[in-house]
């Protein structure tokens, strides 16, 4: 099978996984009331939501920038924009393929090698993951009760929650395994060093090392923290402003706006393209729990933030890759994607 119909296979998987969770959770909703609830919505605040998503996708931008320029390159902000959003484009079609995506694009039209790119994107979703828990233990903190609620009522999450707690044995065990395959490779490395696969992988290692360390090297420390936090706040507000988009959620406060974005962003783990589907579930599911009475309103209101945002990603995304070539046509900035090396 080629590469091309590998992609295709891939990406056909993942969408009908997508398509099957959206039914799932949709397929018991009163769709009559679904389709009032959108009728009436204000969609000012939806339209203005795709502007704090602007900001926070070139905060995310500028963030990526400050992180490669310990490598010794300075690439435009527009680039490292257009990456970004190929990257969310891609993660629609292929969970978790964007990171790759949005490497590729800055390879190919910053020369900044591939590998050393990988490895700032480690420190990027290290930075988001903190963040994320930060914003978790404030939900803990103050919305205890309604979250092990929602959980009472789902008991299947509850069993994956758990799942994870008692996967550390593994996961202590995979990180012991590689601190022994460290440890062997560095035993037999004379006798490895002469072998073409060990100068290969010897100088990617090295190169996602330098990567990693940009964090320790980069000027703009406090730019970083506050794009870090910036980008965050953002994608708290999209779901606070869409609040004001429907009656039934336009008096729900600002910890309930942070409990559902905390919520719904682990629905985004799941393998669904986008979290088509299991974002829903989890908004949903939320929203009962904080009044919502009827779970046709909680279904609308999923359907609309969620729609919106990400017929506005894909909107970026198809842009971004019809600019990519004509800007830096113009700059003289494309080059062959295979070059790894500065000129």
């Amino acid at each position: 099978m080629n590469e091309k119909l590998k992609t295709v296979f891939k990406i056909t998987i993942f969408f009908t996984i997508g398509i099957l969770i959206f039914w799932w959770v949709y397929k018991d909703q009163d769709i009559e009331k679904i389709k009032d609830a959108l009728k009436n919505a204000n969609y000012f605040w939806i339209v203005f939501s795709f502007f704090l998503a602007f900001l926070s996708h070139l905060s995310r931008a500028r963030r990526w920038k400050i992180l490669i320029q310990p490598l010794g390159y300075n690439p435009s902000l527009k680039n490292a924009f257009f990456a970004t959003m190929v990257m969310y484009l891609s993660n629609m079609a292929i969970p978790r393929s964007g990171e790759v995506a949005r490497c590729g694009v800055m390879t190919k039209y910053e020369k900044v090698p591939f590998t050393k790119l990988l490895g700032t994107v480690v420190i990027d979703r290290i930075f988001d993951f903190i963040m994320l828990f930060l914003m978790l233990g404030v939900v803990l903190l103050t919305q205890l009760s309604k979250v092990l609620k929602m959980l009472n009522n789902n008991p299947d999450i509850k069993d994956k929650i758990w799942d994870i707690i008692h996967s550390t044995p593994l996961l202590i065990g995979l990180f012991i395994a590689s601190i022994v395959s460290v440890f062997i490779v560095y035993k037999f490395r004379y006798k490895l060093r002469n072998l073409k696969i060990y100068i290969k992988f010897r100088e990617m290692a090295l190169n996602f090392a330098e990567g990693i360390k940009t964090v320790k090297h980069m000027e703009r420390k406090l730019e970083f923290l506050f794009h870090t936090v910036f980008i965050w706040t953002m994608y708290f507000l999209m779901i606070y402003v869409g609040f004001w988009s429907f009656s039934f959620t336009a008096n729900l406060g600002v910890l309930t706006a942070l409990t559902v974005f905390v919520l719904a962003s682990f629905g985004m783990v799941a393998p669904s393209p986008g979290g088509i589907g299991t974002w829903h579930f989890m908004v949903i599911q939320t929203l009962l729990v904080y009044g919502v009475s009827q779970g046709a309103e909680a279904a609308a209101f999923a359907f609309a933030i969620h729609g919106s945002m990400t017929l506005f990603l894909i909107f970026l995304g198809f842009v971004s890759l019809v600019l990519l070539p004509v800007v830096n046509r113009k700059t003289g900035n494309e080059f062959d994607v295979t070059n790894e090396s500065k000129t």
